[in-house]
């Protein structure tokens, strides 16, 4: 199955990139990672001896992000059957725009999407989405008030429970956070397809070396570790001959 760059588990193909594997995506890691610019991560680089440009930092990102991004969602574990859904504005070009997504019991971010309005219709097609993408069916799914979301949801959804309840959804409120704090960061969304495009690689990414838990150093160091240890393979950093 082809999605991608990615075929099966093999990493992407750079063919035509003069730049190591390893410099690309570390670049890759470090942006979408921190909260910093193109400009920025060229200066990171520039401090560590590697020249690159800011637009050779934002190709790259482009084309191999949602990559990197798809292929650590394969290698997650299986998602959870409560799935909790939320809506919140954002701003794109001084224009309001609705962020919808959808995570499960543990905080693991299923879908997203980016829409103009937050009725019965984006909701409809949110859900559509959302199943297509998970490519399987809650046992419960979890709400704010909104009710678009209860209209939608006996059309897409009729035999999964649906709860709609303001205080049973913190877990997808919660989960805007990371966006906001990036948004803020970025000064905002210039376009409703380059937000998609940032919000699906960046729902992926960061998530991947953040724990969930409380945990000794000890075990966080191990858990980091293994997390840098999956990145290498999926960029294809860990096939190559190491360094003498």
């Amino acid at each position: 199955m082809v999605e991608g760059l990615f075929v099966g588990n093999r990493p992407p193909s750079y063919k035509g990139h003069r730049y190591p594997v390893e410099i690309i995506a570390h670049c890759v890691w470090l942006y979408f990672r921190f909260p910093v610019s193109f400009r920025e991560v060229e200066e990171l680089m520039l401090e560590r001896g590697v020249i690159v440009s800011h637009e050779t930092v934002r190709l790259w990102c482009a084309t191999f992000g949602q990559s990197y991004a798809n292929a650590l969602r394969r290698r997650r574990v299986p998602m959870g059957d409560k799935w909790h859904l939320d809506e919140v504005f954002i701003q794109i070009d001084g224009e309001r725009k609705y962020l919808w997504r959808a995570v499960d019991a543990d905080g693991t971010v299923l879908d997203i999407l980016v829409q103009n309005r937050r009725d019965k219709a984006a909701a409809r097609c949110f859900f559509r989405r959302l199943l297509k993408t998970a490519c399987s069916v809650p046992r419960v799914t979890v709400t704010d008030k909104l009710r678009s979301y209860g209209a939608a949801h006996r059309e897409v959804m009729p035999s999964v429970e649906h709860r709609s309840h303001k205080g049973l959804n913190n877990r997808a409120e919660n989960g805007h956070q990371p966006t906001r704090q990036r948004e803020r960061a970025m000064k905002g969304f210039r376009g409703v397809g380059g937000a998609q495009r940032f919000l699906s690689a960046f729902s992926g990414i960061p998530p991947h070396f953040r724990p969930r838990r409380l945990m000794t150093a000890t075990h966080y160091r191990a858990e980091t570790t293994t997390h840098f240890g999956i990145w290498e393979q999926i960029t294809g950093v860990a096939g190559l001959p190491a360094a003498a």
